[in-house]
């Protein structure tokens, strides 16, 4: 995998997020196991609650093209477009991935820069998450 070509697609989708009120754009790049990328920004709604995460815009937009697989995800962010620290995926966003992904292999990249991340496995984002299996 090569990590600094998926940051590069999530930087470079940065600046197509809609955030009229926090400003605060987020953009993701998801890497499925076929190596088809998928991206996705955040888009906020005046109503607040219809509002999408820039991570499950890009699987949404994954699984609606039939992609079920997943290796990664890197995800970049920052007020006003400018990226200034690590922006990590919000509770909802880990649990979509959780309803696709092995915790134990699936990566997710928060990204400052090409060369300025962190990578942690989803299991350590969501330990003891609940998944598929634990409706079977």
């Amino acid at each position: 995998m090569d990590k600094k070509m998926l940051i590069r697609k999530a930087i470079e989708t940065l600046p197509n997020s809609y955030v009229p009120y926090s400003h605060f754009h987020v953009a993701a790049a998801l890497l499925c196991k076929d190596g088809t990328v998928y991206t996705g920004i955040n888009i906020e709604n005046a109503a607040y609650t219809p509002t999408i995460c820039a991570e499950r815009s890009a699987f949404f937009r994954a699984v609606n093209e039939g992609k079920r697989e997943f290796d990664a995800i890197a995800i970049c962010g920052g007020g006003n477009g400018v990226i200034t620290d690590y922006v990590s995926p919000c509770g909802v966003c880990r649990q979509v991935m959780r309803e696709f992904c092995e915790p134990e292999t699936f990566r997710i990249i928060l990204a400052k820069s090409e060369d300025d991340y962190k990578e942690f496995m989803l299991n350590q984002l969501l330990p003891l998450g609940f998944g598929p299996e634990n409706l079977q």
